[in-house]
C-alpha cells in the first residue's frame, strides 16, 4: 500500500483538539497523566501522512482501565503490535484519520515521541531536511510502511542525536524502525 505524505495543514492542531476532548469524555474516570498530540503532524510547518498521532499517557496499572473506557466508545483494541508499554487502538471512525496509543508514563516510546517532537520543533533546519525526505521517499508509488520507515530513519537518527536518549535506546529505537 503507497504512502502518502502531504504538506503542513492549518487543520491538524484542530483535528487533535477535537479528538483530545472525545478521548478525555471517553477516559473521564481513569487517571490520565497527559494526552499528547505526536508525529509529525503535531510540528508546524512538517509535511506529514495526513493521520493524527496520538498518546495517551498513563500508569501503568491504569493501562488495562483506559483500554476497556475506549474499547466502551467503539475502540478496537489491537494489542502492543510489538512495541512494549503502548496499547494500539483503532479508533471507531475517520473523523480525524488518527492512530491512538496508551503509553505508560516515562518509558522508552514515549520519550522518543516527545523528544522528536520538541526537536523537530526547535529546529527548523532538522524538520525541513526531515519534511523533503518523507516527500521523496512517498513519492515511489510501491512504497510500504515498513520500508518507509526504514529509509527515514537514518534522518531520525540525527535528530534523535540532540536528545537525552542513551546510545542504548537510540539503538533500540532505530531496530525498531529499520526491523533489524
Amino acid at each position: 500500500m503507497a504512502v502518502t505524505v502531504v504538506p503542513y495543514s492549518e487543520e491538524w492542531p484542530q483535528q487533535f483538539a477535537r479528538a483530545a476532548a472525545d478521548l478525555r469524555l471517553a477516559l473521564a474516570d481513569v487517571p490520565v497523566l497527559s494526552i499528547e498530540h505526536v508525529g509529525s503532524t503535531s510540528v508546524t510547518g512538517l509535511s506529514a501522512k495526513p493521520v493524527i498521532d496520538i498518546d495517551i499517557v498513563v500508569r501503568r496499572e491504569e493501562t488495562p482501565a483506559a483500554i476497556a473506557a475506549l474499547i466502551a466508545v467503539g475502540y478496537t483494541h489491537r494489542g502492543d503490535l510489538g512495541v512494549t508499554d503502548r496499547e494500539a487502538m483503532a479508533a471507531p471512525d475517520d473523523d480525524p484519520q488518527r492512530n491512538v496509543y496508551i503509553c505508560v508514563e516515562d518509558t522508552l516510546h514515549l520519550r522518543n515521541h516527545l523528544a522528536v517532537r520538541a526537536i523537530l520543533r526547535e529546529r527548523e533546519d532538522l524538520r525541513d531536511r526531515y519534511g523533503a525526505i518523507k516527500t521523496e521517499i512517498a513519492r515511489d508509488p510501491a512504497m510500504d510502511i515498513e520500508r518507509y520507515l526504514a529509509l527515514k530513519s537514518p534522518v531520525l537518527q540525527e535528530v534523535l542525536a540532540l536528545s537525552d536518549l542513551t546510545d542504548a535506546e537510540k539503538r533500540a529505537i532505530l531496530a525498531l524502525n529499520t526491523g533489524t
